[in-house]
């Protein structure tokens, strides 16, 4: 395989966990707004109830979700660059023991021990470092994870689920509000659940009914929820 071709087949993949992690924040967006929408119908017809719910529950999640991704992808590079740095260390004072190290990575991988040997020895005269983050460590020390863009990208997917069902909520009539509601989340989740097996490779059809299921029943529960704290006049 060549450099080239390589260096495309890592971005593709690169790109497809991206549009996963997108589509999984949109339809948490969606169903998580959706039901809380649901819930508060359940309990009140008033618009300006279901709408104040359905504000907060997309403002809650969406910063919930930026909180959270950054700091688990602040933990992640805080780990990479303890690794990095453990690893420089290790070259610098035991080189002959990463040397071998390194040809035995790459004879489990099926070469010969000469070859491996050969193969260690070249890639260390080249850049030992590099060599041994790729190998040992599978990092990419130029491209380190990025909270920010973790925590705006998580935010971002989450905003464009949720504001589905309150802009439907907004517009449709008052008589329909619920049921337009639902048609256009059972939608959005179709063609998440569709990009989701899109990305992952997997059965389309078993993936968006899984969704929708999913979706169904968070909805239902909610709404079920709803009815009965609004019968006991909570």
């Amino acid at each position: 395989m060549s450099r080239t071709h390589f260096e495309s087949h890592i971005g593709a993949g690169s790109r497809l966990n991206w549009l996963r992690a997108s589509v999984l924040g949109a339809q948490d967006g969606v169903v998580s707004v959706s039901s809380i929408i649901v819930g508060v119908a359940g309990a009140s017809d008033s618009r300006a109830f279901i709408l104040t719910a359905g504000a907060a529950g997309l403002i809650a999640g969406a910063l919930s979700m930026a909180a959270g991704e950054y700091v688990s992808v602040s933990t992640q590079r805080d780990t990479e660059k303890a690794l990095l740095e453990k690893e420089r260390e290790e070259l610098a004072t035991q080189p002959e023991e990463e040397l071998e190290e390194l040809t035995k990575i790459y004879e489990s991988k099926g070469l010969s021990r000469e070859t491996a040997h050969k193969v260690a020895e070249e890639l260390t005269a080249h850049d030992a470092f590099a060599a041994h983050v790729e190998a040992e460590l599978k990092i990419d020390q130029h491209e380190l994870a990025n909270p920010l863009h973790a925590a705006f990208a998580s935010a971002g997917a989450f905003f464009v689920g949720a504001i589905i069902p309150l802009i439907v909520v907004i517009f449709a009539p008052s008589d329909y509000r619920i049921s337009s509601m639902l048609v256009a989340v059972f939608f959005v989740l179709i063609i998440t659940g569709f990009l989701s097996a899109y990305a992952g490779g997997a059965n389309k059809l078993k993936a968006i009914l899984r969704v929708l299921a999913g979706g169904a029943v968070a909805m239902a529960v909610t709404f079920i929820a709803g009815k009965f704290l609004g019968g006991l006049g909570i």
